[in-house]
């Protein structure tokens, strides 16, 4: 007896099987039995029934294992659970989800898929035809299945699809039962030749993802349409070209109407033959489609009794001598990449949810999307057209992972090689997997095709893109070839086309802002450059936005970037041993290899609550700032792309220590051109400044409500300094100088204030009474340090050099201590002089500090040091500061300086200075990975008071500048110890810990990009400062 297995190749192991019976891609359209019906949009009223929600489903760990029959509508399926629909397997129970950044999680072998272990999904729904169908042209619609699939209708196979990101259609008609109960069986396979092409940055997850729709289609009907909005070269008037493929005779017609839903054009045109028609229609003065200003039309086609309606915005894209324009208008693109996300069903959005993103966006100034790195819910689409959003639409290709196989072969003497040359030589033989390989050819051009057939008729789509970090080859020719084939209005993308071949825009990742403005001069190219990707938003951070943006504006052909990326993609999960909440990361599944923490990486948390990061983006990229002001005139610029400032009130305040006051309303000059300066008048504002440190505010603020935001939202804030810092004044005592005692370790001194106790052996204060109420914790005084819990952005670069010269372990050691009463200022001084070194390495920095405490209870503390000439010296250090511990009692904390939000040297702007006052625990953010949070920057003084403000601790910083503080209830090591935020939960300290900093190292964006930049770097260099404490 013989035989072989499998009997035949599989459908998801065959490079030569994309599809099998599915219909021709087309543009994402909806029918409806009326003209009424289809001007609401709603799907509720278009011929299609929603197959989403429950299914019965079925799960094993192999295809070979899928029951036998169960496609049958005799089957019984009593007894298998139900899953949900929209939704992946591993989130409901089946299997785990399994994160990788680069690498494949299957053995590489292309294009063959392993039998064992691609996990197979069984799932089964009935379904019963509404009446009105009956004599339509039925079809099953799938948005979204990961990796592929099969379908079947009462037990007849259907067809056959991959290409996950994609949507795929099927004629059902001659399977379905008009009268009686259908069976819907969709076999979906975790991994297919394609997910060669979908090694993309996210949880790798399966199933159908996205919505199912029964569609009725009449048998006279439209396939597809064509709209194209073509401005003349004044972008006036407009000719709108729309074509019509039917199948079938008869009148196709045509309605355009406005935003009043006033109609501007009525035609209708005969279809005979099969063939198709075209409407070319001239619109004389159209409102123009933009991202500032979303005027939109509905167009409304009619054919064989049904209707269906298509957004349309008239723009016209060009690249006019190497600048990326919309309507003759230069672009700065002031985006972000998202992923799709939600915490609970990951890469199946709900649509409010999906809404809630966009509408945060446009409150936070974003105006650009880039799908990353596939298509998105086709709903978004809709909204983007509606709330104005340039979208960067990128096809379903990553293949990045055969980059580690090329890496890891490497030579020795290759591996010599500098960074940037191995990634050339690696990005350039890795192609040949897939990329460059003529054999992939058909798989390429397939997801470039689905793309554009299906996003080719919405407004807010401004670019196509490839795909992503697939490196580059004849494939990627071929795509653009077949995407300008279709459409030839918009530009094309891929950043992996490094000398612009088959791309019309330059792009690049992560480069540092020198690097930047310095490829400005690359006489190689002459296309526009965007960033595609920069400004790592993992963590705490991104650092140093403001240089990016600056070059932005000063360098035309710099037109803007996207952010990595909006959303941290945490999926909630629970502790197993205490049911705890919390949001996991690479690993946490037991998903093996993994790249850990790399997800969390957005502007949001995995919740989608705003970060910090989002807060200082909005502010960077704000479209009005204030550049300087002379008298009672103030320079502002708009940097709005197509708009003026005329939908803004700008509302004035004087801002310093101790007050706020309004200068009212000020008028802006009308019609305010984009990227040009203007001037505002502010007659009252010199009566306004008082003496000491004060501040310019101008807020600008919406006029009225708009679908994005209320009237009054606040679109942008600036302060301009009016007055400078006051110099910190030596206090003059009218006190006796305070009391001594010593003993053999400490020192005992006591004003009519205060009693104090200085430890002789650790040379510092270990207690510090007022009206007999400790003000130190359990004899943690003012403790000279350096260091700070890491950030996800200190880890790779800054953060190795820390680790190995053990900076966090450094701390003082005493040399010497002396003291002396000064009768002439009422103190004592008590002079330290100490080594701060860390075990191990001889590097040191060698300290001076002075203690000198005033009989009215003030405490002065001068400190100055310099780094040892030794060797192991660190590059840089995180902090330079005292940390002290106060009493449980001490939670209310006020403060001038930066505020409210958390701050630090190169992430400051967005806080603005004033009066402040919170909680420990509300300075703190609950990063999804915890690490250095809380500080805040820029602080003249802060003031920390017991819960019945009986009593306080105040720290001044006088004149010195970029002075910090941080307060919380943990240390660095609780920080750094725990892995997600329930753990360091448990370690919460009942008392707060205080820092004192006169500076601190910048975050940068080194988890993936630049590290510090050099002016926001700290380095180990001589140093003097002083705080008073009273």
């Amino acid at each position: 007896m013989a035989g072989i297995f499998p009997v035949s190749k599989p459908d998801w192991s065959n490079i030569e099987v994309i599809h099998r019976g599915t219909l021709p891609p087309r543009s994402s359209f909806s029918l409806y039995d009326s003209y009424s019906h289809a001007i609401s949009q709603d799907l509720k009223f278009s011929s299609s029934l929603n197959l989403s929600g429950a299914w019965k489903f079925h799960h094993c760990n192999n295809p070979f294992e899928v029951p036998p029959g169960f496609e049958q509508p005799s089957f019984d399926i009593s007894q298998w659970a139900d899953i949900q629909v929209p939704g992946f397997w591993q989130l409901q129970g089946w299997a785990k989800p399994h994160y990788s950044n680069v690498n494949y999680i299957i053995p590489v072998d292309p294009p063959n898929i392993l039998y064992e272990g691609n996990q197979t999904g069984s799932y089964v729904r009935k379904f019963t035809v509404p009446e009105e169908f009956a004599g339509d042209q039925l079809r099953l619609r799938f948005e979204g299945v990961d990796s592929a699939f099969h379908v079947y209708v009462n037990g007849q196979e259907i067809g056959y699809s991959q290409g996950a990101r994609n949507p795929s259609e099927f004629d059902i008609t001659a399977s379905v039962a008009f009268d009686s109960t259908n069976t819907l069986a969709v076999k979906v396979y975790q991994y297919c030749d394609g997910s060669y092409l979908e090694d993309q940055d996210q949880w790798r997850m399966s199933g159908i993802f996205r919505d199912v729709f029964l569609l009725a289609f009449p048998e006279s009907h439209i396939r597809d349409f064509h709209v194209q909005t073509l401005l003349d070269a004044d972008y006036k008037d407009a000719d709108l070209i729309t074509t019509v493929d039917v199948n079938g005779d008869g009148p196709v017609g045509l309605t355009l109407i406005d935003h009043n839903g006033q109609t501007l054009v009525t035609q209708s045109k005969q279809a005979s033959g099969g063939n198709g028609v075209d409407f070319n229609i001239t619109v004389i003065e159209p409102r123009k489609w933009s991202a500032e200003d979303p005027q939109l039309y509905k167009l409304i086609l009619s054919f064989g009794g049904r209707f269906t309606v298509q957004n349309v915005g008239f723009r016209k894209i060009e690249i006019k001598k190497g600048i990326y324009t919309v309507n003759g208008n230069r672009i700065v693109f002031r985006g972000v990449n998202r992923h799709e996300h939600h915490p609970v069903s990951g890469r199946a959005v709900p649509y409010e949810f999906m809404k809630n993103d966009l509408l945060t966006m446009k409150r936070c100034n974003i105006n650009s999307i880039r799908t990353c790195h596939q298509p998105s819910d086709p709903r978004l689409y809709d909204l983007a057209d509606e709330l104005g959003f340039w979208i960067i639409d990128e096809a379903d290709v990553e293949c990045h992972g055969f980059a580690t196989i090329d890496r890891t072969a490497l030579t020795e003497e290759e591996k010599r090689k500098t960074f940037a040359e191995r990634i050339e030589l690696v990005y350039g033989t890795a192609a040949r997997w897939t990329t460059n390989n003529p054999e992939w050819k058909t798989q390429y051009v397939d997801r470039a095709v689905q793309l554009c057939a299906r996003d080719k008729n919405s407004p807010c789509v401004i670019m196509w893109s490839l795909g992503n970090e697939a490196f580059y080859g004849c494939n990627f020719q071929s795509m653009y070839d077949a995407i300008k084939s279709i459409d030839k209005t918009r530009p094309i993308h891929y950043e992996g086309d490094r000398e612009t071949k088959s791309a019309d825009i330059w792009s690049q990742m992560y480069v540092h802002p020198d690097d930047l403005i310095g490829e400005t001069k690359n006489s190689n190219h002459n296309k526009p450059l965007i960033l595609c990707e920069f400004a790592h938003a993992m963590g705490n951070g991104p650092g140093n936005l403001k240089e990016y943006i600056d070059a932005f504006y000063a360098h035309p052909r710099l037109q803007g970037g996207h952010v990595w990326q909006w959303a941290n993609q945490g999926l909630e999960t629970r502790d197993p041993m205490t049911g705890e909440v919390f949001y996991a990361f690479g690993g946490d599944f037991g998903d093996v290899p993994n790249n850990s923490t790399f997800i969390l990486d957005g502007l949001v948390s995995s919740e989608h609550t705003p970060t910090p990061g989002l807060i200082e983006y909005k502010k960077a990229i704000e479209p009005v700032q204030a550049k300087s002001c002379e008298g009672h005139k103030v320079v502002i610029i708009n940097r709005y792309d197509i708009i003026s400032l005329d939908h803004l009130k700008c509302m004035a305040f004087v801002v310093g220590d101790g007050f706020r006051r309004s200068l009212g309303e000020i008028a802006i000059p009308m019609g305010v051109p984009p990227h040009t300066e203007t001037i505002l008048l502010l007659p009252n504002l010199e009566t306004a400044v008082s003496n000491g440190e004060c501040f310019l505010q101008l807020d600008f603020c919406l006029k009225k409500t708009t679908l994005w935001a209320d009237c009054g939202h606040l679109v942008a804030s600036s302060q301009l300094q009016l007055r400078g810092i006051s110099i910190l004044a030596k206090p003059v005592s009218v006190s006796l100088a305070p009391a001594l005692t010593t003993t053999p370790s400490m020192l005992c001194i006591s004003s009519t204030t205060s009693d104090w106790t200085f430890s002789l052996a650790t040379g510092k204060l270990t207690s510090w009474k007022k009206a007999k109420i400790e003000l130190i914790h359990a004899g943690l005084g003012p403790e000279l340090g350096i260091y700070r819990a890491m950030t996800d952005n200190d880890v790779k670069i800054d953060g190795l050099d820390w680790n190995d010269k053990f900076v966090f372990l450094s701390q003082p050691h005493t040399r010497s201590v002396s003291w002396q009463t000064n009768h002439q200022t009422s103190s004592i001084e008590v002079v330290v002089h100490a080594r701060l070194a860390p075990p191990v390495l001889s590097w040191s920095i060698s300290t001076t500090t002075t203690y000198t405490f005033y009989g009215d209870g003030t405490l002065r503390i001068q400190c100055s040091g310099k780094p040892d000439d030794g060797l192991n010296l660190p590059l840089t250090i995180p902090r330079l500061g005292f940390t002290l511990a106060l009493p449980p009692s001490f939670e209310a904390v006020e403060w001038f300086g930066r505020g409210p939000g958390e701050s630090y040297k190169d992430k400051k702007m967005s806080q603005l200075f004033g009066n402040w006052s919170a909680t420990v625990d509300g300075l703190f953010f609950d990063y999804d990975h915890p690490q250095e949070t809380s500080n805040r920057t820029d602080v003249r003084w802060v003031k920390i008071s017991s819960h019945d403000e009986d009593v306080s601790l105040k720290a001044r910083f006088g004149a010195q500048d970029g002075f910090s503080f941080m307060a919380s209830h943990y240390t660095s090591k609780d920080l750094e110890d725990a892995a997600h935020p329930y753990e360091l939960r448990r370690t919460k300290k009942k008392y707060t810990v205080l820092r004192l900093d006169a500076d601190h190292h910048g975050l940068g964006t080194g988890a993936c990009g630049p590290k510090t930049l050099e002016q926001y770097a700290l380095k180990p260099k001589e140093f003097a400062f002083e705080i008073e404490l009273e």
